[in-house]
């Protein structure tokens, strides 16, 4: 194993690939001369040349457009957004081309792509730069949408969404892109649709995913001091998603929290929620909690900002509740 950080896991993954197969391209704003926004793309443009690390105007329906063309015409495009924040003014391309036209030709066409990026908050970026687009393009029906959580997944979970044939959404965090983490040092991928069991417990699952995961693993260290035993589930992939990993728990520990940045109204965990009271409500001793942003824009202030987004006293508080403390 070596120590990496999150964007250089992300480096490597884009590489490794590239130099496996040349119809791979990475496109997007900033990506080539200045090595990327968030320098997950350092050093790319000196290997593989300005063919194949193509910087781009401020235009994401035109360069998303360009992508999807060339993915349905035998390439492999990577094409970043600066943020998913941005993918809205390209979203007519990702939603009525890539995810539709394999089914609107007949199986004629598929389009191996990958939109990668960071998704959510980051801090002080206001309303426009920090919403989370996970549960809207998990709706879409023939996208894929992985948020990974740490370096290794991240790094597994990319070159498995890059070797896919149908289009793939890949969402990171700006906050995410300092933090490290061990990785293999050889080849390898991790299969899209399988969640990881982050942290075994007895007591209550707790189900996340992306960076704001870190606050359940908080509350988990927290709680067992007060001998309350937590389980972990990264989603890592949140369409396809891993339903069987989350009954299997469930109906192990018989509690569920679900933890998610995003707005209340119609999201992953509402989806969960759905599924296990459908497949698993024998098994509930209590309600299901699920744990979301404020229902507002995120605010600029630091102060208000603290109040809408959850944090790991807010999972101590579910768990708790659902155990009936």
């Amino acid at each position: 194993m070596k120590t990496i950080q999150f964007r250089e896991a992300i480096q490597e993954a884009m590489s490794e690939e590239m130099r496996r197969d040349e119809s791979i391209y990475l496109m997007g704003e900033e990506v080539a001369e200045y090595n990327g926004a968030y320098k997950a793309s350092k050093g790319m443009l000196d290997e593989f040349g300005p063919e194949r690390v193509i910087d781009t105007p401020i235009s994401e329906l035109g360069f998303a457009g360009v992508g999807v063309g060339s993915a349905m015409t035998g390439n492999r495009p990577i094409i970043e957004f600066m943020t998913f924040n941005f993918s809205l003014v390209g979203i007519d391309q990702i939603i009525n081309n890539a995810a539709k036209i394999r089914q609107m030709s007949g199986g004629q066409f598929n389009c191996p792509i990958v939109f990668r990026g960071p998704t959510g908050s980051a801090g002080q970026l206001g309303a426009t730069h920090s919403q989370a687009f996970e549960s809207w393009y998990a709706n879409c029906p023939g996208l894929k949408v992985v948020v990974p959580s740490n370096p290794k997944d991240a790094k597994g979970l990319l070159k498995s969404a890059i070797r896919d044939d149908d289009p793939v959404i890949f969402m990171e965090s700006e906050q995410m892109y300092g933090d490290k983490g061990e990785v293999p040092e050889g080849e390898y991928t991790i299969p899209l649709g399988v969640a990881d069991i982050r942290r075994e417990g007895t007591d209550v699952t707790v189900v996340s995913f992306g960076k704001i995961i870190k606050e359940a693993d908080k509350a988990a260290d927290e709680l067992a001091k007060e001998g309350i035993s937590i389980e972990i589930i990264d989603l890592r992939t949140v369409k396809p998603l891993d339903y069987e990993c989350i009954v299997k728990s469930v109906k192990k520990t018989n509690r569920l929290v679900i933890l998610e940045e995003a707005w209340p109204f119609g999201n992953v965990a509402t989806e969960i929620t759905y599924h296990i009271q459908a497949n698993a409500f024998d098994y509930l001793d209590a309600p299901i909690a699920k744990i979301n942003t404020a229902d507002a824009p995120a605010p600029y202030s630091p102060v208000l900002f603290a109040e809408w987004l959850p944090d790991h006293e807010d999972v101590i508080k579910a768990v708790k509740k659902v155990m009936y403390k």
